[in-house]
């Protein structure tokens, strides 16, 4: 049988971490539980050692991604789980996500519905998120930036080099299974009501998450991203030339500069392209 670790990122989640690493060990009592403290200030330390619970702290914040890694690099589990530190992901929920990785997924997403959103307007961008990532996959992506997941060990740590320490750690790692053709699913889920104050901030983690936008398009095919907006700089510049063609019968310094950052955005997302194929290759 495979030997399960589970991993929790978390910053100040003592009060939450009170009643969910009794729980967790309830639902999974052979499974190795790391708690990843990044830089916290309560009690969570002393939490862990109360419920028999590993905990790898930090002396400084380093990130949820970072917390991430550092878990994913302790584990010696052949599966690893990871959830949320804050209370909203149910411990009986693992044994549905190892369910679904034993039908031959190498990841399997918890997927929130509308009503798990932390809010409308969080609701809305991640709904944008999942849209944009299943036009760019060709497959469906339910949750992109779902925290709770269950992944096979060695085909995650391939990617930890590509993980971000910040928050958008899901996103790269989903889309890196994709583009790396291992099988992804999702599961529908119910996530609580976090406990204790979000660590997210609207406005510097706004600008962080629409940043969101592009690392989906070069993780996966820059061209996707690229060709589109060279064949916007190519009309526009065939547009400016037919009206100065009509109105003045020559052709401006305008269309020509136009149709020169058409080409340019185009090279440039070839040599992208090309980038991300090296990023993803594995020498046998």
């Amino acid at each position: 049988m495979s030997r399960l670790s589970i991993i929790l990122p978390a910053k100040n989640e003592a009060q939450a971490l009170v009643d969910l690493l009794p729980r967790l060990r309830e639902a999974q009592p052979g499974a190795e539980i790391i708690v990843v403290d990044d830089g916290s200030t309560d009690d969570t330390r002393v939490v862990c050692a109360t419920a028999g619970v590993e905990c790898l702290s930090s002396p400084y914040s380093m990130g949820n991604g970072a917390a991430i890694k550092r878990g994913a690099r302790a584990a010696t589990g052949d599966i690893l789980v990871f959830m949320d530190g804050d209370g909203q992901h149910d411990s009986a929920d693992v044994a549905r996500l190892l369910s679904k990785l034993d039908e031959g997924y190498d990841m399997v997403v918890g997927a929130r519905d509308w009503g798990s959103q932390a809010g409308v307007g969080r609701g809305v961008a991640n709904t944008f998120y999942n849209w944009l990532a299943t036009r760019m996959t060709g497959h469906p992506v339910l949750d992109l930036t779902s925290g709770f997941r269950a992944v096979r060990a060695d085909k995650f740590r391939e990617f930890i080099h590509l993980l971000p320490n910040g928050f958008s750690y899901p996103t790269t790692s989903t889309m890196a299974f994709f583009r790396s053709a291992y099988p992804v699913t999702y599961l529908p889920i119910k996530a609580a009501q976090r406990v204790g104050k979000s660590h997210i901030k609207p406005l510097r983690d706004g600008v962080r998450f629409l940043l969101i936008i592009f690392k989906i398009a070069t993780l996966y095919s820059p061209l996707k991203l690229f060709v589109p907006a060279s064949a916007v700089f190519f009309l526009l510049g065939c547009a400016n030339y037919a009206w100065t063609f009509m109105h003045a019968g020559r052709l401006t310094n305008m269309s020509t500069l136009l149709w020169s950052a058409a080409v340019i955005v185009f090279l440039i997302g070839l040599v992208s392209e090309q980038i991300t194929a090296l990023t993803y290759r594995r020498d046998i």
